[in-house]
């Protein structure tokens, strides 16, 4: 969830030499060149920063709007596992007792969900929490729709619960389709807002979890501990391997914050972390532990990643948060199996229902469904090809496909962390207009002669950015139903352009104007 792995006290904040290098870079534009040698293929492109996304809780995604979203999200970009929270709390309705104190299962509202993630081919991420209240040591709970954060008063009557569901999962869909699910034991038990219990007791918890998932599946994959703070996964780690306990995967989480704490209604603040090993550092980190530990053959799965680990950061809004993303995908992708991006929507109430359209939610498309720059991000990565070509820049993917077509994705990602005195909150709320870096030129080498469709996309200030646009009408707290169809027209996702081009001597070259955190994508189609 959402806290650093890091803390301390509120510290002052350097001045903003940030601002100053954007000013400099402004005076002295110059042209970025971009090589790729098309015949010189480097290896299959990876399917790590597609493969799983995160959402609030189980029980929002019985709701229309949040499958309609994810939908849209499946159509346009198709990630292979959802994971959540929440999925044993009592809304969902899967656990009580009788009388006499025994337990009583109810897998329906689970069904129902799975059954619509399933639909639209995306696979759950199962993430074991939390407490159902009957079966709870404490009252204790978590979040606006109270998540019960307490150990079982009865781990033998958990490790049923445990059973009885791997046991139902495998009658309804399958021993052959679970084995290709994951199963995360609880969310961040290092932070005392989610676990009630010590580190000792967690580690109670996992086995009795884990024991009960192989005894019911043995082919299942069980991991955890979901941490909040990198020594917590190590700490983990070293536990199994003396302990001996199934273990198939460590799951972390990471955030780019370098100040600030959870923050429900946006008053205390958040800062960015500008150092460029934020959130990458962090996974390159976690795979030298595991490669070091007893068990270096252990997947790592980020279940949680974005630049804040707040709803109200308005960072996750802006034009910067694709550039973000990109720029942490292309750094994270080679340490890591997995790296969940947290969130797919706005439909999400830790602090319950947000009262305004943008409020710096966590989410790629709003409550209203108009899709932010952050949904055109993994748009992109999700158009790329099947092969990685050799280029020389590291703010771009240059790929192909075996029916010729080629793909091109580039961004300037330049953090601007907010100047002293202020927060992502008050800092990014603004309209952020860009700097002007002069102009990047594509060159692609060794291209096969003969006639293309080029395509050309973007991301950037006033470019499918529907948060400035939504600042530029005075930020009404509720969108009319015109001004939810004007926002979605400004962020629809079309081409800036179209063109047609021959190649005649294996180049091919394409030269776009620059700004900051501008992301282009080009999709080179083959008419021959």
């Amino acid at each position: 969830m959402h806290i650093p792995s890091v803390r301390g006290p509120k510290w002052a904040l350097l001045p903003n030499v940030l601002a100053v290098l954007i000013a400099a870079s402004a005076s002295s534009q110059q042209t970025r060149v971009i090589h790729a040698d098309m015949a010189k293929v480097t290896g299959p492109h990876s399917e790590v920063p597609l493969r799983v996304v995160g959402a609030g809780r189980a029980e929002e995604g019985l709701r229309a709007d949040w499958q309609e979203q994810l939908a849209v999200v499946q159509n346009e970009i198709g990630f292979k596992y959802l994971r959540m929270h929440g999925l044993l709390c009592d809304e969902m309705g899967v656990y009580t007792e009788d009388k006499q104190g025994n337990p009583r299962f109810n897998f329906q509202y689970v069904d129902t969900l799975y059954d619509a993630l399933l639909k639209q081919h995306i696979r759950p991420f199962v993430e074991l929490s939390f407490m159902p209240s009957k079966l709870a040591s404490g009252t204790k709970t978590v979040f606006w729709w109270k998540g019960n954060v307490t150990p079982p008063k009865d781990p033998a009557k958990w490790a049923m619960l445990i059973r009885a569901l791997l046991a139902h999962w495998k009658e309804r869909y399958g021993e052959a389709e679970i084995t290709q699910w994951y199963f995360e034991v609880w969310n961040e038990p290092d932070l005392k807002m989610f676990w009630s219990g010590s580190m000792n007791e967690y580690f109670k918890l996992y086995k009795t979890t884990s024991e009960a998932v192989k005894e019911e599946c043995p082919k299942c994959r069980v991991g955890g501990p979901a941490a909040a703070a990198q020594y917590t996964a190590e700490a983990f780690e070293k536990w199994v391997a003396i302990s001996h306990e199934p273990v198939d995967f460590i799951s972390e989480h990471t955030y780019a914050i370098k100040r600030g704490f959870v923050d429900p209604d946006g008053t205390e603040g958040t800062i960015l972390d500008p150092d460029p090993d934020a959130v990458s550092g962090r996974m390159q980190h976690a795979r030298e532990l595991v490669k070091a530990s007893a068990l270096p053959n252990l997947e790592i799965h980020i279940t949680e990643w974005s630049s804040s680990y707040t709803p109200t950061d308005y960072m996750h809004d802006q034009y910067h948060q694709a550039s973000f993303i990109l720029d942490k995908v292309r750094r994270g992708t080679p340490y890591v199996d997995s790296m969940s991006y947290w969130t797919f929507t706005d439909i999400f109430e830790e602090q319950g229902p947000r009262f305004t359209p943008f409020h710096g939610g966590f989410g790629m498309i709003n409550l209203e469904g108009i899709k932010k720059p952050s949904f055109y991000a993994f748009k992109f990565l999700s158009q790329l090809g099947k092969d990685d070509v050799q280029t020389d820049d590291a703010r771009s993917w240059v790929t192909k496909s075996p029916d010729g077509s080629m793909q091109v994705l580039l961004w300037d990602y330049l953090p601007v962390a907010p100047p002293t005195g202020q927060t992502d909150q008050t800092f990014y709320k603004l309209e952020q207009p860009a700097t002007d870096l002069g102009s990047v030129e594509l060159d692609l080498t060794h291209v096969p002669n003969g006639r293309y469709h080029v395509a050309l996309y973007q991301t950037g200030y006033k470019r499918n950015d529907a948060y400035t646009a939504y600042v530029e009408m005075h930020a009404p707290n509720q969108l009319t139903r015109a001004q939810v169809e004007a926002l979605k027209k400004t962020s629809d996702g079309s081409p800036i352009s179209e063109t047609d081009v021959a190649v005649t001597d294996g180049h091919l070259m394409q030269q776009m104007a620059l700004r900051t955190n501008d992301v282009f994508f080009l999709k080179i189609t083959s008419l021959n």
